[in-house]
């Protein structure tokens, strides 16, 4: 087999080697999509030849501004163009993409500045006051910043604007390609739920690995129309904004994620494709019929950041869309299973049925090597359905590792897989389920209780909105589920009603013992904030 090895002089070159990144997208479609829409924010349309200016304009400008090749540039951006072209015009300039997300609390967004090292941060007008006191509250030197505008948030004229920025760069910049695809493309800082934010580092080629498959996976075909709902300072939304260009598609930026504006979208723009936590389906479903637009194509929806009700997703798929259960973390770039629907299995089954199925987590997507759940040492569990295991992870488009936190990063990938921390089960055709977060399960009495199972029972009742379960203290049995319940508009609080329905699906000790209905905590990606709710279970 050594004809397979360089002995007989077959080495990379440039031309049979370059390395894998999600820029060459964008410059291979201002050529070949070049009057094609790619971006569209109200007014604001912009074809793929004046997208690629815009970004290599802001990849000159950064370089004049002295940002070297592997520093950092960060942004404090709502789904706004401007963030858009930060995708591509910061790493076209050698930088590594700092998102932030805009509802960080003053400290945390310093530590972020501080911790990542940013030399530039781009800020939305609206978000000016906290990256101000950001800079004041940092220990080392602040970012340069520049000010993006946006027809509703007029410029406070304290810092240079990013338009200003553009129309003064150089048109014909050559873009900085990475020489290795292992090179950093992209700093995100996790939730930080308890302690300090870990900042995972992804690399050129996991992101552009992630949009060949994330194509396939979704059944894509050349220039979908896809709304940009998860925030791009959320896993740069999932690497969708780098895979537009792949196949001409055209971005559809979301400010503010309302029901009546993804309806609008849909009917006024076309929307073909969009991805989403559960907490939007659940706006599209219960949104007021003024709120609602008629529409006549089938709208394709990748849902990940918590197990979907199933009947919420009885209820949205009679509304045209249809819904792909995807799952993954911050670690992973996103999504990397996909609950791949089998039709010759599944498509006789009731409703129900089908909606408990789409539930899954699935399979590994195409871009991942090996994904199953296994024992704390790394062993197979049972493929049974009813074994809890831990979710493992392996393959490209997994973190390069936590940015100046080897302890953590070798805790993370001890064994070969890097360690989700979700419980799952895992059915004998071997997709995957997801039973809970190990610390959202709630052991009472010796017994373990799945918040999700739960929380899936309670979202079934026709005046719940929301619902999350949590652990109670309790003297007794250690602890008790308890749940925290958002009404639909004109539900009144029942609480001994709502006990009763669960206790008639789920067994005795899995009932909720107390409800407690107000409005969720939930993160700005629509994820419900449970740390909150166990502080308030704990002092009920």
């Amino acid at each position: 087999m050594g004809w397979m090895n360089d002995e007989t002089g077959l080495d990379k070159c440039a031309a049979n080697y370059v390395p894998l990144t999600p820029l060459s997208h964008l410059r291979r479609a201002a050529s070949v999509f070049a009057t094609r829409t790619a971006v569209i924010h109200g007014d604001h349309r912009v074809t793929y030849a004046q997208y690629h200016d815009r970004c290599t304009r802001l990849a000159s400008a950064l370089a004049a501004m002295g940002v070297a090749p592997g520093e950092v540039v960060a942004t404090l951006l709502p789904n706004t163009p401007a963030q858009a072209e930060a995708h591509f015009g910061v790493p076209a300039c050698g930088a590594v993409l700092n998102t932030i997300n805009m509802r960080l609390d003053v400290a945390t967004v310093a530590y972020i500045f501080d911790h990542g090292g940013a030399k530039v941060v781009l800020i939305d007008s609206e978000f000016m006051d906290l990256a101000e006191d950001a800079c004041a509250a940092m220990e080392g030197t602040p970012p340069q910043i520049i000010e993006v505008t946006d027809p509703n948030c007029p410029a406070t004229g304290r810092h240079p604007t990013y338009e200003d920025l553009l129309a003064s760069a150089d048109p014909a910049f050559d873009w900085i390609m990475p020489q290795d695809e292992w090179e950093s493309l992209a700093l995100n800082y996790t939730s930080g739920t308890t302690g300090r934010p870990k900042g995972v580092v992804y690399h050129h080629r996991g992101a552009y690995l992630m949009t060949m498959g994330t194509v396939i996976s979704w059944r894509m075909v050349l220039h979908p129309v896809f709304m940009q709902i998860v925030p791009l300072f959320h896993c740069n939304g999932w690497n969708h904004t780098w895979m537009m260009p792949l196949i001409g598609g055209t971005l559809v930026c979301c400010r503010d994620i309302t029901a009546s504006n993804i309806y609008n979208a849909i009917a006024d723009e076309g929307v073909t494709h969009f991805g989403g936590a559960p907490i939007v389906l659940n706006m599209l479903v219960n949104a007021a019929e003024g709120e609602r637009r008629a529409f006549d194509h089938t709208v394709e929806v990748f849902t990940a950041g918590a197990p979907p009700a199933p009947a919420t997703l009885t209820k949205i798929e009679q509304l045209g869309f249809n819904i792909t259960q995807v799952y993954g973390l911050t670690e992973t770039y996103g999504h990397v299973t996909e609950c791949i629907w089998k039709a010759e299995d599944w498509d006789t089954a009731d409703t129900a049925a089908r909606a408990a199925i789409k539930a899954r987590q699935g399979v590994a997507m195409p871009m991942m090597e090996h994904i199953t759940v296994t024992d704390a040492d790394v062993t197979q569990t049972p493929m049974d359905g009813a074994t809890q295991g831990e979710i493992m992870i392996r393959g490209n488009s997994v973190m390069k590792g936590y940015f100046k936190n080897p302890e953590a990063t070798a805790e993370a990938f001890k064994g070969g897989y890097f360690h989700s921390g979700d419980l799952a089960v895992q059915h004998p055709d071997g997709y995957i389920q997801i039973a809970d977060r190990a610390k959202d399960i709630i052991i009472s009495g010796g017994e373990n209780i799945s918040s999700v199972e739960v929380e899936g029972v309670l979202m079934g009742h026709p005046e719940v909105n929301l619902a999350a379960v949590v652990a109670k203290p309790d003297e007794q049995w250690g602890e008790v589920p308890c749940a925290f319940v958002e009404l639909k508009p004109g539900a009144k609080p029942d609480e001994a009603a709502l006990i009763a329905f669960a206790r008639a699906t789920l067994a005795g000790f899995k009932t909720p013992k107390q409800v407690v209905f107000q409005e969720l905590p939930k993160t700005s990606t629509g994820k419900i904030q449970k740390h909150e709710l166990r502080k308030v279970a704990a002092g009920l």
